[in-house]
């Protein structure tokens, strides 16, 4: 089906916006739809429903358009915010999250797991502790990259305390970034299982996503971000609360760690679980507890996980 719609009493420009920003932004949303636009007139070639809906969105975005100085990329989400809205829940716990770049579905493996996935739906805040090897970061990662493709935010924050494990930052070669990749590889790998490699350079590139220790977080206001804070039981108390109160408006926090890791030279600063007591129980929060039978990874970890806990 082919239908024309042609501009009037308006400047094409404001609703194209500079480089057509404003036009692709709406045109994401319509991936079978066919749209070209020369002058004042839009032209349009596809399934009649989309062309319908493109009408209407459009006719919104200029009534928008009179309300307002300018638009942005940001406006065209805000109508598709309610639609959004009805959709983020409809996600059941062993539903498919994302699919990843190889094409297999990336979707909750146990019954904490699918837990997890109902509590972030259901919540802005989620603590998930539990031993290495249950998924928690994984799952958080596909929860904040289905965001991210369903619209939901505008990006993807993940960071970590910068406490060594072992060897020191200071003794690896480069300047701050390079001796920061290797230690937050673990995100770098998760992001690039779900986001094809070019794709992911842009993200990281324009600022979409972003990775980055947990000092960088300070001053900051979080808002329309998917947010993760990964091993959480390497900060203090004061550390967690920055971390937390950096929250802003439609966003979404995660945080994950695991108690029986801690880096810190003397473990008992480990704010995570102090933290969770404090504010678990505030509605809005959720808590995730994993155990070792939650272990996703080879069977020998389980194993390694419980024999260590015998110390």
């Amino acid at each position: 089906m082919k239908h024309t719609i042609k501009l009037e009493a308006i400047d094409p420009v404001e609703i194209y916006g500079a480089g057509n920003k404003i036009l692709e932004a709406l045109c994401s949303y319509y991936p079978q739809l066919k749209v070209t636009a020369r002058g004042f007139e839009i032209f349009l070639d596809g399934k009649g429903s989309d062309i319908e809906d493109f009408d209407i969105k459009l006719e919104m975005l200029k009534e928008r358009r009179r309300h307002k100085s300018s638009l942005t990329p940001y406006d065209v989400e805000d109508l598709f915010e309610d639609d959004r809205s009805a959709d983020r829940f409809k996600i059941d716990g062993n539903a498919v999250i994302v699919y990843g770049t190889d094409g297999k579905p990336i979707k909750a493996r146990n019954k904490t797991q699918e837990k997890m996935v109902r509590s972030y739906f259901e919540n802005d805040l989620i603590f998930a502790t539990g031993p290495a090897g249950t998924g928690k970061t994984y799952i958080a990662i596909a929860l904040a990259v289905r965001a991210l493709k369903h619209r939901e935010v505008r990006r993807i924050i993940l960071t970590r305390p910068a406490v060594e494990a072992g060897e020191r930052l200071g003794f690896l070669p480069g300047d701050l970034k390079d001796k920061l990749d290797p230690y937050l590889q673990p995100l770098y790998d998760a992001l690039g299982d779900m986001i094809p490699p070019k794709k992911l350079q842009e993200f990281m590139s324009d600022g979409t996503i972003q990775i980055a220790p947990l000092a960088y977080m300070r001053g900051r206001t979080l808002d329309r971000a998917c947010v993760i804070l990964d091993e959480a039981q390497n900060t203090n108390l004061g550390q967690l609360k920055m971390f937390l109160t950096r929250m802003g408006a439609d966003a979404k926090f995660i945080v994950t760690g695991d108690a029986s890791q801690v880096d810190l030279p003397n473990k008992t600063d480990s704010g995570l679980i102090r933290g969770i007591e404090l504010i678990k129980n505030i509605k809005g929060i959720a808590y995730i507890q994993f155990k070792n039978e939650d272990i996703v990874r080879h069977p020998l970890v389980c194993k390694i996980v419980k024999a260590f806990d015998t110390i």
